[in-house]
Order: structure tokens, then C-alpha cells, then sequence
């Protein structure tokens, strides 16, 4: 048999008036007219048949079948007003949880945090790394920065910036590797890096750059993760494909050459992703706009 509720609205306004015993105070909490909160303990009491206040010439008192029932319901409503304080106060004190990817951590987030915590000395950031998609109803995360097409359901996402991809080595492989009179092409036919997870880059960039055939009996050694990669590229041992904003220091600083100068724009994105059904936050929202304003400031 369905439970009998009776209309919330009515419900929660006879839990005022029973807690304050003053239709005007109630209407004040409420935010409406006196008028208003006398028509819905009307509905109420045509609801349940029984008559719930007095009136009375100087406001209303609870009739004993109103004492009854307000005995029970004004704890019913304590308990929801403590349980929803409970959830708002986990969900917006404490860390805030971002998950992200190493690399993504490690060579694009870890660097530009300490500006963020300048600027939000109270937010302490905790950083999750891994692989799979973000599912917010497992995984202890309040935000995540995730590699994709920006598609994912029951999120908000915010473009951070697309994957840009070309080889990148170090100015002495550079010198030593490239064939007579400067010749690039001699770079491809030595040791290719390849990053484990990004193992479909050299084939794809090499395709967009019409040099497929001119690598195709070369070397390739495999890293576990883009940071080994790199670092393997930094230790001369071979000519790796970089990820622009990911190796900004590195390019700025001359520690890594672009030598053929040809970036290549994917489709794929990092986007930020927060729950898109979600109480936002202070922390939630000073991190997204940092982030932004950084990307956008770096992009320009």
C-alpha cells in the first residue's frame, strides 16, 4: 500500500508556524504574505480532514490534534535541516580533490599551482592521479581534468586547450642526428620514443606529416608513462613526441628543439569536469577560474 505524504509545501509551512506559533513570523521566514500562509494550512487541514490552529484574535494556537502532529513532524523536519547541513558541510569544506592524469599533473599542473595557492591561501588541493574517466558517484573527486572529446555525460566541461603534438629532442641530438647540410629527415630513421600510452602518436603525426615510409624501420623504444618519455628525450637518448603546453619550460629554456617546426592540432582536448548536478562550492569555483584565467593567459 503507497504511503500517504501530504503536500510538502503546505507541510513545511505548518512546521513553521507550529515551531514560531505567529503567522506573521512565518510569513516572514517564508517570504510571502500572511494571507499566503493561511491559504496553505487550509490545504493541510481540507488534506488531512482535521482542524490544525485555533484563530484567534490575537493569532493562532494548536488545536490537540495540531499538537499531535506537529510532535512528530517538527522533529521530522529537524532531522532533514541536520542531515542537509551534514552533506553541504562535507561537500564544500575540507580539501579540494582534483583528479587528473600524472603527466597532466606533473608537467602542466604541479608547476602553476603554487600561483593558485598564493591567491587561495585557505584551499588546500589534494591531487588524485589516474587513468580511467572520472565517475563522481565512486571516485572521491570534487573536480578532474580529463583527456577526451569533451562528450562525457552528467558532467560540466570546460575546454582547457586541444593536443598539439610534434617531435622534440634536445639541441646536441639535434646536431648530432640530422643527416648532411641539415637534413631532418636522417632524425626519423634513429631512435623513436614512444610513450605507452600514447603509443598511436608517432604513427599519426608522421601520417599527418607525410613522413611515414622515411620511419618506418626505425628503432622505437617504449616508456611507461610521457614523463619517462621526455626524460629519456632529455637524456639524449632519442627524439620523442612532445606535447606543446605540456613541455612549456623545457621548449622556453632551450633544454628541447621542435626541429621540424610542424605541430599538429588533434581534435582530442583537456577539459575540466565538475558534476553537473552539483552545489558549487567557493573552492570549486576559485579553481576553475584560476585555471581558465591561467590557460587563457598562456594561450595569448
Amino acid at each position: 500500500m503507497a504511503r500517504r505524504i501530504p503536500p510538502l509545501n503546505p507541510l513545511r509551512v505548518f512546521e513553521i508556524v507550529a515551531r514560531t506559533n505567529n503567522l506573521t513570523l512565518a510569513a516572514q521566514e517564508l517570504h510571502v504574505s500572511q494571507s499566503a500562509v493561511s491559504r496553505q494550512i487550509a490545504v493541510l487541514e481540507g488534506y488531512l480532514g482535521v482542524e490544525l490552529f485555533k484563530r484567534e484574535r490575537h493569532g493562532v494556537t494548536l488545536t490537540k490534534h495540531g499538537e499531535t502532529y506537529a510532535s512528530e513532524v517538527l522533529p521530522a523536519f529537524d532531522s532533514i535541516a541536520a542531515a542537509t547541513a551534514r552533506l553541504l558541510r562535507n561537500s564544500s569544506q575540507g580539501a579540494l580533490r582534483v583528479r587528473t592524469y600524472t603527466t597532466f599533473a606533473a608537467k602542466w599542473l604541479l608547476p602553476r599551482l603554487p600561483a593558485f595557492q598564493e591567491q587561495h591561501p585557505s584551499i588546500e588541493v589534494r591531487i588524485d592521479s589516474a587513468i580511467p574517466d572520472v565517475n563522481f558517484d565512486r571516485d572521491s573527486a570534487d573536480v578532474a581534468i580529463q583527456f577526451g572529446d569533451g562528450g562525457w555525460p552528467r558532467v560540466n566541461s570546460d575546454l582547457l586547450f586541444h593536443d598539439e603534438i610534434e617531435p622534440v629532442c634536445t639541441p646536441e641530438y639535434l646536431k648530432t642526428h640530422r643527416g648532411p647540410r641539415g637534413k631532418l629527415d636522417a632524425l626519423l630513421k634513429h631512435r623513436l620514443l614512444v610513450s605507452h600510452y600514447r603509443r598511436t602518436d608517432w604513427d599519426e603525426w608522421l601520417e599527418f606529416a607525410g613522413m611515414t615510409e622515411l620511419a618506418s624501420g626505425s628503432e622505437r623504444m617504449s616508456f611507461g608513462s610521457s614523463v619517462l618519455t621526455w626524460q629519456a628525450a632529455l637524456d639524449g637518448m632519442g627524439i620523442a613526441i612532445g606535447q606543446a603546453p605540456m613541455l612549456k619550460a623545457e621548449l622556453d629554456s632551450g633544454r628541447l628543439v621542435r626541429p621540424f617546426a610542424m605541430p599538429w592540432s588533434r581534435q582530442k582536448a583537456y577539459y575540466l569536469v565538475r558534476p553537473q548536478v552539483q552545489r558549487e562550492p567557493r573552492k570549486i569555483a576559485a579553481f576553475r577560474e584560476w585555471l581558465l584565467d591561467t590557460v587563457a593567459r598562456e594561450m595569448a
